[in-house]
């Protein structure tokens, strides 16, 4: 567990993996939000709150591929796992992440002597 970080310290803008925990101390929400952004990198986030819908309102405001509310960022087979930022672009694991491998090809089929750029509505 990491505590006292500030601007300085080079772990105040690293992504970090493993067992660490680096706790910071802020007096609002907004501060809060402002310092979950405040990042080149964005894979996981928590938030840990008895008010739920709440959390859901903060998740739409943190910049990270993933948000986990009142649990620690993790991962199965069916989650879509990925981030934003220099943390990565797509998504692997569940059905997003076949996407993510596979070229898709559209084939758009009319009947013959169907005008040529789809439908006409006749009148």
């Amino acid at each position: 567990m990491l505590t006292d970080i500030d601007e300085n310290n080079p772990i105040f803008t690293q992504e970090l993996f493993g067992p660490v925990a680096a706790f910071y101390v802020v007096n609002t929400e907004e501060q809060a939000i402002e310092l979950a952004n405040a990042t080149l990198f964005g894979l996981g986030a928590a938030i840990f709150t008895a008010d739920i819908e709440h959390g859901r309102t903060m998740a739409t405001k943190i910049e990270s591929g993933m948000v986990f509310i009142n649990q620690p960022s993790w991962t199965a087979p069916e989650l879509p796992f990925g981030g934003i930022k220099n943390s990565g672009f797509g998504r692997e694991l569940s059905e997003r992440g076949f996407y993510e491998f596979v070229n898709e090809k559209l084939v758009n089929v009319a009947p013959s002597g169907a005008f040529p750029w789809g439908p006409v509505a006749l009148s």
